[in-house]
């Protein structure tokens, strides 16, 4: 018994020794993009920049703003939003020639920006229609809805970005100190 379950085992490890070899190959044969690199630097800047405001925006709900200050505010952020989904449709231009990591990031932004330009569109109306109840729970959980899916979003493609940077900056690695594929 102990022969057979050792035997499954030496098999199992010399098959993924066999395609390993082919998982590594795929990846070469998918090089990073550098245009979609740079875009999803610029993403990333934009998507930081979008989390700021919309944090910014939900502490209002604990001081005394004005409601022209919340106006003001969700316009930025929805100008960021708008901004980011025009980065979006660049990178989805450029898709075909991304790497697979990068296509992925590419995919996921699409329903974090859905929602955000929802939440985004009930605090506009909500300002439009009822500029004096800044302080109801719904409004308050629209402002706090935003900044968590603009968080999520931003960290989202931070790691991407890093993940691409550490991955460049191993090769880089790999290359000079000559190490074998495997």
């Amino acid at each position: 018994m102990k022969t057979r379950k050792g035997m499954a085992w030496i098999g199992a490890v010399l098959l993924a020794g066999f395609l390993a070899p082919s998982f590594t190959m795929s990846a070469a044969d998918n090089p990073d993009s550098e245009q979609v690199s740079n875009l999803l630097s610029g993403a990333r800047t934009m998507a930081l920049q979008l989390k700021d405001d919309a944090q910014t925006m939900a502490s209002f709900t604990g001081m005394n703003v004005k409601w022209e200050t919340h106006r003001d505010a969700i316009s930025q952020i929805k100008e960021h939003v708008n901004a980011l989904a025009r980065q979006v449709d660049k990178l989805k231009s450029a898709r075909d020639s991304a790497a697979p990591w990068q296509k992925t990031v590419i995919d996921r932004t699409d329903p974090y920006l859905a929602e955000m330009n929802g939440y985004t569109e009930a605090v506009i109306e909500n300002l439009n229609k009822r500029p004096e109840r800044l302080r109801t729970p719904e409004y308050q959980d629209y402002l706090e809805a935003n900044a968590d899916y603009a968080g999520d979003l931003a960290g989202m493609i931070a790691d991407f970005v890093d993940y691409g940077r550490t991955k460049d900056r191993l090769q880089r690695l790999t290359d000079k100190l000559e190490v074998p594929a495997r």
